[in-house]
């Protein structure tokens, strides 16, 4: 079935010119951006209860034996740069149908929505069409590439001899991988992309990845409500033979604001792990980012003997330099450093934390530091 398109084609023309209702029901207007001529090709979004992100141009997951459909829907499709968007919509569901499968492999279609213009691609027809673009059977069969000026709305899997006389497709154990993505008018959010992240096409535009908003700033999208995230630290010493893990384990968390860090990172010892034995060689954690300025932060641990002791103090928050190298660590490396707490009768000590302060460790003893700081913009 044609999908209808709004690029003002006269009533003459073999596909039947652009109707009234083509005009009604057709995208218009300036999509999102995806350089200075070419559009963010898409499905519009929307779902009549509001449920869902995009429901238009479905490909249904109920078919029968090789067929099955395609919802109604509205979308954008970008030709060359130079030939611009279509803009087109499908009113009613639209009928499609498989080729039997291969005897001896599965292969994987790709339902498209295809345009043709003769115009531009001397092709001998102008019009909006849903096609099947047949992929090539193999053992492990991929989809074919995207066609020009067409966009993806899922990729079916054909299996080995699949025919209407023997049931047709697995369509409800997942035959069906749905590849739309969401366009908006210029200057719109973005909803959550069902494919790979995409670059912004200018600072200042917005996208919801599913969770929040992001802003682009012209290198990567950041949050505009960040989440906590994970990162691994490392674990090392300024003085002496440098401590091995084993199977201890370092877990570390930060929520990065604009310029404001907050981070949180633990260390936890355990059967195997060797802390060393160099007095006062002043353990540290790595940072997730570099401070722009040496900050104090917070330290506790409970470590000993006898299941350890809780000992309470601070932390140097810094960012090592050409001039002032940590062993072990590039130049600009942010660290936690200088653990300080009181020595276990709870006298003040000059001693930095380490394998021989406040106590040595045992399996069991962990250390966390943790604060707030500021970055380079």
């Amino acid at each position: 079935m044609n999908l209808g398109s709004a690029w003002l084609l006269n009533s003459t023309n073999g596909e039947g010119g652009q109707s009234r209702l083509d005009t009604r029901l057709a995208p218009l207007g300036a999509m999102a951006a995806a350089g200075p001529l070419a559009s963010r090709p898409g499905v519009l979004p929307g779902s009549a209860d509001g449920r869902e992100i995009v429901t238009g141009l479905a490909v249904a997951t109920d078919g029968t034996g090789m067929s099955t459909r395609v919802g109604p829907g509205r979308a954008v499709v970008q030709g060359a740069a130079a030939a611009g968007a279509y803009p087109v919509h499908l009113p009613e569901p639209a009928g499609i149908t498989f080729a039997d499968g291969d005897p001896g492999n599965p292969r994987v279609d790709l339902v498209v929505v295809r345009i043709y213009d003769d115009q531009q691609d001397a092709s001998g027809k102008t019009g909006a069409f849903i096609e099947i673009v047949p992929g090539v059977p193999g053992a492990k069969a991929v989809a074919p590439p995207v066609p020009p000026a067409s966009l993806a709305l899922a990729e079916v899997t054909v299996k080995t001899g699949a025919s209407a006389g023997t049931g047709g497709l697995d369509w409800r154990t997942g035959a069906v991988r749905d590849r739309r993505q969401a366009t908006v008018a210029a200057g719109g959010i973005i909803p959550a992309d069902r494919g790979p992240g995409f670059n912004g096409a200018y600072p200042g535009q917005y996208r919801d990845n599913g969770t929040g908003l992001q802003r682009w700033n012209g290198k990567e999208w950041q949050d505009l409500r960040p989440t906590w995230q994970s990162y691994t630290p490392q674990w090392g010493a300024e003085i002496g033979d440098q401590p091995k893990l084993g199977n201890g384990r370092v877990t570390g968390r930060y929520l990065k604001e604009g310029p404001q860090v907050q981070f949180y990172a633990a260390l936890y010892i355990d059967t195997t792990t060797n802390w060393g034995t160099a007095k006062n060689s002043n353990w540290y954690l790595t940072l997730p980012f570099a401070p722009s300025l040496a900050m104090p932060g917070t330290f506790r641990a409970r470590t000993g003997p006898n299941g350890g002791a809780y000992y309470f103090g601070g932390c140097h928050l810094f960012r090592t330099s050409p001039g002032q190298r940590i062993q072990g660590l590039p130049a600009g490396t942010g660290i936690a450093r200088s653990w300080s707490c009181p020595a276990p009768d709870g006298k003040a000590t000059g001693d930095w934390v380490d394998a021989t302060h406040p106590a040595t460790p045992q399996p069991g003893s962990w250390y966390e530091v943790w604060g707030t700081y500021e970055v380079d913009a």
